[in-house]
């Protein structure tokens, strides 16, 4: 099995690739540092890379992946930036978040159609349709990531896609959300604090053993796995 994953320098993207490998399975990743977790395996094929550099992406993409078909590509990297009110949120701060949530996205989609996997798997957030105070550019990009993956859907038949609410891990973004913002005024951060979060190596298991069940589903449907879980 060929597996491809962005972001695994850290969190879930890192729990995710450590389960393939130690599976057996070839992993293909891009992340800007290689955790000491995932060094030594034989069966990484690891480069480099900021996805906010969106002209290096096709590149890296050529050499790390060329033609091979992959079995899944997981679409994993993104990040939180600061919670705060949408009016105090700046242009280039919701800038910054798209092109690495939204945009570099598209240029990795913009390759698959060319040398098309399997399955593609974007990793999502219930933010994107909570609409609770506080997420701003967040929500915004994950509920235009989830329309990206709806569109490339109609025009990629040989690949399935589906955008995936993980719920509640337990990832670097998370701690720094539990740990910076206001539980008063974003009373999100309450709930979060008093609800059960996965470890991400339990998120990771739960995920791979998700992403096959999502075949089931018509392709470009956005999906949380809390409720396919029910």
């Amino acid at each position: 099995m060929r597996v491809f994953i962005t972001g695994i320098g850290s969190g879930l993207g890192e729990a995710l690739a450590k389960l393939y490998l130690e599976a057996g399975e070839e992993v293909y990743a891009v992340s800007r540092l290689l955790p000491k977790s995932l060094e030594g395996f034989a069966n990484l094929h690891f480069l480099p890379l900021n996805l906010h550099a969106h002209e290096r992406i096709e590149g890296v993409m050529r050499d790390l992946v060329g033609d091979k078909e992959l079995d899944i590509a997981v679409l994993n990297a993104g990040i939180l930036g600061e919670l705060k009110d949408m009016s105090e949120t700046s242009l280039s701060e919701i800038g910054s978040i798209m092109d690495l949530n939204v945009w570099a996205n598209k240029v990795i989609l913009d390759y698959f159609k060319l040398h098309p996997p399997k399955q593609i798997v974007a990793i999502s957030s219930g933010a994107a349709v909570s609409g609770a105070r506080g997420w701003n550019a967040y929500a915004l990009s994950k509920a235009a990531l989830n329309m990206l993956i709806k569109l490339y859907a109609a025009e990629m038949p040989y690949t399935h896609l589906s955008a995936l609410a993980p719920g509640l891990v337990e990832t670097p973004m998370m701690k720094h959300i539990l740990s910076h913002a206001d539980p008063v005024k974003f009373p999100v951060v309450k709930r979060l604090m008093e609800s059960k979060r996965l470890d991400p190596k339990d998120a990771a298991i739960l995920l791979a053993d998700t992403f096959a069940k999502l075949l089931e589903y018509p392709s470009g449907e956005y999906l949380d796995i809390r409720e396919l879980q029910e």
